[in-house]
């Protein structure tokens, strides 16, 4: 089992910073630098899906230069407003070959542990695409 630890400074109002191992960020409602709860969660997603790939990607000896991820998601109406819908647009940059891609983005997105909470109560949509 991993431990995992964050810690989050508050003032009064609803702006802080949140503490990691190897880094901060400052959170806030809607001001500039500073990122809401929900930033947070997509960037979760899509952080946990990317080192997931990677692993994945590796194993299956697929050549690319990089990735570029780009995440949006709908809230419900009703409270609590959770998330209702996430698309996941994903764009692999100078792949050598596309086959094995498509195979390893499914793969992704069925072992990244962030992606599977999510999927319990949103639809979640992946696209993947080759620049």
């Amino acid at each position: 089992m991993s431990a995992i630890n964050v810690k989050l400074n508050f003032g009064r109002a609803f702006e802080g910073v949140l503490e990691a191992k190897n880094a901060t960020a400052a959170i806030g409602k809607d001001k500039e630098g500073k990122l809401r709860p929900y930033d947070l969660m997509l960037g979760a997603l899509g952080a946990c899906y990317y080192a997931t790939f990677v692993g994945i990607a590796d194993k299956m000896k697929l050549e690319y230069a990089g990735a570029e991820i780009d995440l949006s998601g709908v809230k419900r109406e009703e409270v609590p407003t959770t998330l209702q819908t996430v698309e996941m647009r994903v764009v692999i940059h100078g792949a050598a070959d596309q086959k094995g891609f498509e195979r390893a983005s499914q793969l992704a997105a069925k072992y990244c542990s962030v992606h599977e909470t999510i999927a319990k109560v949103a639809d979640i949509k992946l696209t993947l695409s080759f620049a």
